[in-house]
């Protein structure tokens, strides 16, 4: 019995199981991806490696209907946001196809002394294990292979168990744009298998994006290894309202900070932190606005939220809110669930003895807190164990950025949701993980950055 299956999480049915790789097969497609190293990525240039780049950009565009449906099958995202994250996806492959060179240049280092000249010349590493969640099954691996392939490192993909269609999808995207056998190589593999991987001296770095257990996981095996890694874990942004000439609009925003998703992204606004004077009509407001989103079969063009990406999701996500109602909490608004589709709901009067002051919550749930003023705002943000994204919102631009740098958090948002960008870079802190991804921060991750001193 295979671990791998498209479960449609709407309507329950198993679409297609995917046999897992056999150990013969892994070794396989390890030496594959070594070969390719050795032999294709030291033989092509920058430049051929940003057209094949742009080929697998302008592929996405071309399939986006095709793969935007099987992301809706594997995890039950609404069709209108799949569809976006196959846009999202392209732009970042193009971002790095046009970019690829400039990137990449050679950096050139002022000597304090003597004669000649120094520079960092970049160059690939190797092999890289790319290990993937289900939540943005394209987004998540375009961050990856985009830069590393332009690189000129060589990929072995691991997806989530829920998502082979669409890791099969894009394994052949990479091959029907030019990259070469074991250029990017898609692995059905287990927990055990992936442990192989890790250890084996040919693969030079592992990228995660997952929970905070698998993180850690992966980061003890890695460090026992000599490996490199980057981890992109779980989050619980505040959303920080401190002012507003206009509630509706600064309502409407935290909507679609805490929906996004149907409430399943790392970066989601969380915990909603509001100033006083503005709580209660606040609270009114967005209890009303958020409540009115419901869920939707995801097929529906008109669908907001669809059903949670399984079962165990949404089993997890009911205990959750349960259990912070046995420990205190009020429901302020909203609540239930049918199936896998769980409706948006408002906590209130969360506290730090609540084990849900501490969690993060997977699915459309919000919690709202009250605070005296700026400061009690920026204390209560930053006690947390996560370290992902925030948000502030505020009329005062000086306010804004004196927030900014007092949030422990790898990315602040001001004014803004959903501003995300291929050029704009991607991480945490604490136990949000460590490294970035996008931008000129997301190919310097995996890189030789070899110094280079010309005596003459």
């Amino acid at each position: 019995m295979s671990d791998y299956a498209v479960v449609n999480p709407a309507t329950g049915e198993t679409v297609k199981t995917y046999s897992t790789i056999t150990d013969a097969e892994l070794q396989q497609a390890i030496a594959s991806a070594h070969a390719a190293h050795r032999g294709w990525s030291r033989s092509s240039t920058v430049a051929d490696r940003a057209a094949m780049m742009r080929r697998v950009a302008e592929l996405h565009t071309e399939r986006r209907e095709e793969l935007a449906a099987i992301i809706v099958r594997e995890m039950g995202k609404p069709l209108e946001s799949a569809l976006g994250e196959v846009d999202f996806s392209a732009s970042i492959y193009e971002y790095y196809a046009d970019n690829a060179e400039r990137l990449l240049a050679d950096t050139p280092i002022e000597l304090l002394d003597g004669e000649g000249r120094a520079f960092v010349r970049r160059s690939s590493l190797g092999v890289l294990l790319g290990i993937m969640p289900w939540n943005f099954p394209y987004y998540q691996v375009a961050r990856f292979a985009g830069p590393n392939l332009i690189v000129g490192n060589t990929i072995l993909l691991k997806h989530a168990q829920q998502c082979p269609e669409s890791a099969a999808a894009m394994e052949q995207m990479f091959h029907d744009a030019g990259f070469p056998e074991g250029a990017y190589v898609n692995i059905y593999a287990t927990n055990d298998q992936i442990s192989t991987v890790i250890a084996d001296p040919r693969v030079q770095g592992v990228s995660l994006t997952g929970s905070e257990r698998a993180g850690a996981a992966v980061a003890e095996q890695a460090g026992r290894h000599l490996k490199k890694v980057v981890l992109e874990l779980g989050g619980s942004d505040p959303f920080i309202l401190l002012s507003t000439d206009d509630m509706d609009a600064a309502v409407e925003q935290a909507v679609a900070a805490r929906v996004d998703n149907s409430g399943q992204a790392c970066n989601a606004g969380k915990r909603f932190i509001v100033v006083d004077g503005l709580y209660d009509e606040f609270l009114e407001k967005f209890s009303a606005a958020l409540t009115a989103v419901e869920p939707a079969d995801p097929m529906s063009p008109d669908a907001v939220i669809g059903p949670l990406s399984s079962t165990l999701a949404a089993d997890r996500l009911e205990e959750q809110v349960e259990r912070a109602l046995a420990q205190g909490a009020t429901l302020a608004a909203g609540g239930g669930r049918e199936g896998n589709f769980v409706k948006t709901a408002v906590l209130t009067g969360v506290t730090p003895d609540n084990d849900a002051y501490h969690e993060e919550f997977f699915g459309p749930v919000a919690q709202v807190f009250r605070v005296a003023d700026e400061d009690a705002a920026i204390e209560l943000a930053n006690d947390t164990p996560y370290g992902l994204g925030s948000y502030v919102f505020t009329t005062d631009e000086e306010q804004a950025l004196r927030v900014a740098d007092r949030i422990e958090a790898g990315m602040v948002f001001i004014n803004a949701v959903g501003a995300e960008g291929a050029e704009l870079p991607f991480g945490g802190i604490k136990r949000s993980g460590s490294g970035r991804e996008l931008g000129t921060f997301g190919i310097d991750e995996f890189v030789n950055k070899k110094m280079i001193r010309v005596g003459f």
